[in-house]
């Protein structure tokens, strides 16, 4: 049998980590061959220990026990009657052969340091202790998608430790220079005030990330047309090359020209060695290649992610005793609200990784703590906790004692600093900066009025393209999952609950068996809403007519009703896919277009009603789509 990608996926793990994962796997997989009559082999709980400390963590782990054949079931994962026993048998010899290879190259091999990880030192270090979660959170494929991006996330860092890559950097970095600045930099901050406790690479953060910014970094929301160096539109993917794969690029964007028709290929570089190069990109390229300056330049600095779509870098502070949130793309060093309050960001998830740990620093970057926590859904606090323990633990196995302890101490102080949420400073208030109006405004991060989330989501406000040509249009691609803003150069805004307005007992479900995705009610809810919601009010602008295509579907007893209201005229419409237009808006300023979603029978009614249905292989169907005509007051 070939290797499957889980299997492929395990072997990337240090060969004693595989030795023990295949163990239990091939553990697992004899039980049933050995006793296939026998229910209780059929079935792991997902609450057990060795399955949720030994095995979820591991890269693969989870993969290769559904290429046996195993499914999701609430607690447990289980191997139905009707799953194929030979391919069962097919996953369990090529994990067996390849663990008898591994064992074979160890008993072959004297040299201990040819071991790939250094066997067990002390406990580690516990990871932060999050705010108690709400109920437990069942185990989905999303989960382990989730802890997958975790810890690719926590080995690209090491990436940044190779001593030849960090040696590149600062040759392309004025290090001499930006120091002589730091440390005229930090004498005037002593002159000014005598008490002052700060350090000379203090200082050097602050001139890195202004040089970064200023003069080695650039944007891209768009590149010139590479023939006549026009402007050029998004349009969505090309197919990277050999060349792009070598540095990591597994998409590359697609920037056409409509003069020339030439498309302009724009690779999105995972590889810092190439960024130093291109040094261009948008905020994953950014933090990326800043967080291997930070490197080069001797700092400590840790690669952060936030699951809601934005990157940044932290950088310990020896004589603060603590880390400093730095963000490349805006220049901005130690506000750490900036993202919430300024940029009216919905919080979840937010991790930082380094050479040593990963930690879950979500509540330096809130100041509304119960409001995250009700939007950590995609794994249980605890299953997560567990994760972060096993990735800490087999990442520390060759740390010294003392650097070990000295890991402990700063994480004791991150855990009294998470205790307690933060208070805004007008430092935080602002709006995003990097990438343009349009851009920043689709993405709700202008911290103003353009586009702008309020406590409950998103209002959509005419930009100035869009005053100027009297039309606001944007359409919804459920299988890509994000809006198109067509009448301000197809801007997009990525997931569906950022675009809309209202949303109640409602989630994107994908059928991976069918090969389908829609919008339906959460499991086990008598109604699901959404709406969406246009406002001209504040660019002294009123609504002439307005047009709304969507398609719904239902089954058995299942109903969705659709609505458009401004004002007081209120018409209901069909979810037909075809075009519904209203022209008797009396100059209303706000619009509005709602769902609802009722009905259905039995434990499955929540699939009765479902928006915008299409195949996950149809990516260029739009099934949701509205144009504002409007006009000057």
């Amino acid at each position: 049998m070939s290797r499957s990608e889980g299997i492929t996926a395990l072997s990337e793990n240090p060969t004693d980590v595989f030795l023990d994962v295949s163990k239990l796997l091939i553990t697992y997989a004899d039980n049933i061959l050995r006793n296939p009559s026998e229910d209780k082999y059929r079935s792991i709980r997902i609450e057990n220990p060795t399955f949720s400390a030994k095995l979820l963590p591991v890269k693969g782990a989870v993969e290769c026990l559904f290429e046996m054949g195993f499914e999701e079931a609430e607690t447990h994962l289980v191997f139905p009657k009707s799953a194929s026993v030979e391919k069962l048998r097919q996953v369990r010899e090529t994990i067996a052969a390849e663990r008898d290879q591994r064992l074979g190259d160890s008993k072959a091999t004297s040299n201990p340091q040819s071991v790939s990880v250094p066997p067990p030192a002390s406990s580690p270090a516990p990871a932060p202790a999050p705010t108690p979660a709400p109920a437990s959170i069942p185990f989905t494929s999303s989960s382990v998608t989730f802890l997958k991006t975790l810890q690719s996330n926590f080995q690209h860092v090491m990436v940044y430790e190779n001593p030849a890559l960090q040696q590149k950097a600062l040759s392309c970095i004025p290090h001499v220079l930006l120091r002589a600045k730091a440390k005229e930099r930090l004498k005037q901050a002593s002159d000014a005030d005598s008490a002052c406790g700060l350090e000379e690479e203090d200082m050097l953060v602050l001139d890195l990330l202004q040089w970064f910014k200023g003069d080695f970094f650039s944007w891209v929301d768009s590149l010139p047309c590479s023939r006549c160096g026009g402007k050029t539109q998004p349009s969505g993917s090309l197919p990277p090359s050999n060349d792009d794969l070598r540095w990591n690029a597994g998409r590359v964007e697609n920037h056409y020209c409509q003069t020339c028709q030439l498309s302009t290929r724009f690779p999105r570089y995972n590889n810092p060695e190439k960024l130093l190069e291109t040094r261009r990109g948008r905020c994953g390229e950014w933090a990326n290649c800043f967080t291997l300056c930070c490197r080069a330049l001797g700092l400590e600095a840790r690669y952060i992610w936030d699951s809601t779509d934005h990157v940044w870098t932290e950088v310990y502070s020896h004589s603060q005793r603590r880390w400093l949130h730095c963000d490349p793309c805006e220049n901005a060093c130690d506000k750490p609200l900036l993202y919430e309050v300024g940029w009216g960001k919905k919080l979840s998830y937010i991790f930082a990784f380094s050479k040593d740990q990963i930690v879950d620093v979500t509540w330096r970057y809130s100041c509304k703590h119960p409001e995250v926590l009700s939007r950590r859904t995609q794994i249980s606090e605890t299953r997560l906790l567990h994760a972060l323990n096993e990735l800490n633990a087999t990442r520390q196995r060759s740390i010294e004692p003392e650097r070990k302890k000295q890991l402990m101490e700063r994480l004791v102080v991150e855990l009294v600093e998470f205790i307690s949420p933060k208070t805004p400073k007008s430092g935080d208030l602002g709006g995003r900066s990097s990438g343009s109006l349009a851009w920043r405004a689709a993405r709700g991060e202008t911290g103003a009025s353009n586009t702008k989330e309020d406590a409950d989501g998103c209002v959509f406000i005419p930009l100035e393209s869009e005053k100027q040509k009297k039309l606001f249009h944007i359409s919804y691609n459920v299988a890509k999952d994000c809006y198109f803003r067509l009448s301000n150069g197809s801007e997009t805004i990525p997931g569906w609950h950022r675009g809309a307005w209202r949303k109640e007992n409602l989630f994107r479900k994908e059928e991976n068996d069918w090969q389908m995705v829609y919008l339906a009610r959460t499991e086990g809810s008598a109604f699901g809403k959404i709406s969406w919601k246009f406002d001209c009010t504040s660019v002294g602008m009123k609504i002439k007519s307005a047009s709304v295509r969507a398609f719904s579907q239902t089954f058995h007893s299942g109903n969705v009703c659709w609505s458009l209201r401004s004002g007081q005229t209120t018409i209901e419409f069909p979810g037909d896919g075809e075009m519904h237009s209203a022209t008797n808006l009396s100059g209303g300023t706000e619009l509005f277009v709602e769902a609802e979603l009722t009905g259905g029978e039995g434990n499955e009614s929540w699939q009765h009603s479902q928006l915008f249905r299409q195949s996950l292989k149809d990516t260029e169907k739009v099934l949701f789509e509205l144009l504002v005509e409007i006009d000057e007051t």
